[in-house]
């Protein structure tokens, strides 16, 4: 029944480009802790600024002091409305969606397509943070003295209840508030444990189309992310299923590096990957052979009209000649060609060293998102 079912609280994002991921959504019992560290950190900077502004009256002279008497006040209400406001939006803003509260408790913020909260997006959902506090509940403030009670200049203390916020969480389906709803943002559980994992680089082609990617080209923390769970996940696709998943980053990361358009969009991103986290590491290279001299740019395609490279070396020269007849012609071994594809079926022009050496993709529309689920193993 419905009814046993445990509260599933990860929602799937489809990010810009086209790779999906899974978060787990913090609902508000993992919000409230992070929101209590935030306010006496904000607590705090307003005692800090309070102490600085009386400091600065106590080392001027006796008529500024009293000048300062009548601004200081001011000041220091501005100032306290001022980091109430905006502590989270700066935070958030240039900490990846994080306040020093969030950052503790392992929350983050980001946008409902899985891309980081701009500064737009925390400014709007920390100024509609107020009308998450309604209700107020308002309680006498006062000092009793025996049998009476005298109520202080401020009279009343209005104290939030956050009911309007808790209400709107439990009613939508990302768990978000008022603020949240405003700007498009979702509280999610950070992943800071997260690390990449590192897969072995076996085809020969790899590092050599490496070779060929600038080397001023860095890849963002999303885009290293993405290409660490493809890599780990490949092997359960088919060849066929690669091309079609890898073809969304490839096709314009292809037109970036201005590679050819008959390059395997899998093993760009698998050179991709190998650049990114494998180059500058200490583990032994793969042995590339001639394939570093076959270049895959557009502008050198009018070059390679020679036969491609062989993986394993020429025998020496001064190797013992095989026993021939006489009179028959002397017999070539045919070299080796870097691809699982027979001999036969390999083009007669350098172009095929890059191409894919799996099965050709059959589908008639392209994928609208890659699925990494066992479904696609083969």
């Amino acid at each position: 029944m419905a009814a046993d079912q445990p509260l599933d609280t990860t929602i799937g994002v489809v990010t810009p480009e086209n790779i999906a991921f899974e978060y787990q959504l913090a609902g508000p019992f993992r919000r409230l802790p992070a929101f209590v560290i935030d306010v006496f950190v904000v607590i705090g900077i307003n005692i800090g600024l309070g102490f600085l502004l009386g400091l600065i009256a106590f080392l001027l002279t006796t008529t500024v002091t009293a000048i300062l008497e009548v601004l200081g006040v001011g000041l220091f209400i501005a100032a306290t409305l001022f980091v109430a406001w905006f502590y989270g939006t700066l935070m958030e803003a240039h900490f990846n969606g994080r306040t020093v509260g969030k950052w503790i408790c392992g929350l983050r913020v980001i946008e409902i397509d899985g891309r980081a909260v701009t500064p737009r997006s925390a400014l709007l959902r920390n100024l509609v943070r107020v009308a998450d506090f309604f209700p107020i509940a308002f309680t006498s403030v006062g000092m009793e003295f025996g049998a009476l009670v005298w109520l202080v200049p401020l009279g009343m203390l209005g104290l939030p209840t956050g009911m309007v916020g808790l209400i709107t969480m439990m009613m939508t389906r990302r768990l978000q508030r008022l603020g949240d709803l405003a700007a498009g943002t979702m509280v999610v559980v950070d992943e800071r444990k997260w690390q990449l994992p590192v897969a072995k680089v076996d085809d020969p082609r790899v590092p050599a189309l490496a070779s060929f990617i600038p080397a001023d080209y860095r890849v963002t923390r999303r885009m290293s992310r993405t290409l660490a769970t493809y890599v780990e996940r490949r092997a359960f696709l088919t060849p066929g299923r690669r091309t079609e998943v890898a073809r969304a980053l490839a096709d314009p990361l292809g037109e970036l590096f201005e590679f050819r358009k008959d390059i395997d969009p899998d093993l760009l991103l698998y050179a991709l990957y190998y650049q990114t986290f494998l180059k500058d590491s200490s583990a032994p290279l793969p042995d590339v052979g001639n394939l570093s001299n076959y270049s895959p740019l557009a502008r050198d395609a009018h070059r390679l009209n020679q036969s491609p490279p062989a993986v394993n070396p020429p025998p020496a020269v001064n190797s013992p000649a095989v026993p021939q007849a006489v009179g028959s012609p002397a017999v070539v071994e045919p070299a080796a060609i870097p691809s699982s594809r027979p001999a036969s079926s390999q083009a007669g022009s350098a172009s095929s060293v890059w191409e894919s050496t799996g099965k050709p993709n059959t589908m008639s529309q392209p994928p609208t998102g890659p699925s990494m689920n066992r479904e696609d193993q083969p």
